[in-house]
């Protein structure tokens, strides 16, 4: 199992678009949290910025790092899980895998630990981004520097890895499921950024069973985890429909689902 874990870890270690998704993660995070909000601080941009400074303070920064994580960062951790499972059919290497003589059961236990370890790269490498950022702002504007308790910090990175490994493991099984990498990224991305967007901000408020609905999907149950601990104040998609215990049953059901599914299904299907 072992050695499994260890070639799969290298293989994406290797891969230049695996590193990019992370640079992605955290150039988009710190723009977002740090940059555009300082420039409105500053006066230097134009329009209404609702961040304050005290949100861009050392204290606040766990709030910054996992606030993009229910939309954007859930999404780059998606496609993560696709690369990490549809590229094996495109470049038709899952039958030079498997006659390694590794069952299938090991080959997706490694896939998914890879991605439960990439996920939490990506998690707290956010967090240390903006602890830095934090420092560098509070410099500026000659604030005194201090952090947030040792619970809080251990809190925001559980639930970080939470939410971004729901999103990975749904981009497993969407690579398994299509068996390729430019569909069920784009079917993943459309239904994260689009379709529930609009229900929440169309159908939800027309349609009581839709507003019901959305309670029990993973994005917006996503998004009110990161709510619940960071006041329900955030980007634009981060709303408290839910409590966060609930929202942690939900997301934490949504990633056993997924999970089991994806590997069910690469045992029972053939691979061609």
């Amino acid at each position: 199992m072992f050695s499994d874990l260890r070639a799969e870890l290298t293989k994406q270690v290797s891969r230049p678009a695996i590193w990019l998704l992370l640079v992605i993660a955290v150039v988009q995070t710190l723009t977002f949290a740090y940059v555009i909000p300082y420039a409105g601080y500053t006066g230097t941009a134009s329009g209404p910025v609702e961040r304050g400074l005290a949100a861009m303070l050392p204290d606040q920064f766990v709030t910054s790092a996992i606030g993009g994580l229910p939309l954007f960062v859930g999404a780059l951790a998606l496609i993560f899980g696709v690369l990490t499972a549809g590229s094996e059919y495109g470049w038709e290497t899952w039958k030079t895998v498997l006659a390694q003589r590794p069952s299938r059961v090991r080959v997706y236990t490694a896939k998914l630990a890879t991605v439960a370890i990439g996920v939490f790269v990506f998690v707290v490498a956010l967090l240390a981004f903006c602890a830095g950022a934090s420092v560098i702002v509070a410099g500026l504007a000659d604030q005194p520097t201090t952090w947030p308790g040792f619970t809080e910090i251990v809190t925001g990175l559980g639930a970080g890895w939470l939410v971004t490994m729901m999103w990975g493991a749904l981009g497993l099984l969407l690579g398994i499921v299509f068996r390729g990498v430019a569909l069920p990224i784009g079917l993943g991305l459309v239904w994260m950024l689009a379709i529930q967007n609009l229900l929440s901000a169309i159908a939800a408020p027309l349609l009581a069973w839709v507003n019901t609905l959305q309670k029990g999907l993973p994005g917006p149950n996503a998004g009110a985890l990161v709510a619940s601990l960071i006041g329900g104040s955030g980007p634009p998609g981060v709303d408290a429909i839910v409590g966060g215990g609930q929202a942690t049953m939900v997301i934490a059901a949504y990633l056993l689902a997924f999970s089991l599914l994806g590997g069910w299904l690469l045992q029972r299907r053939d691979i061609n």
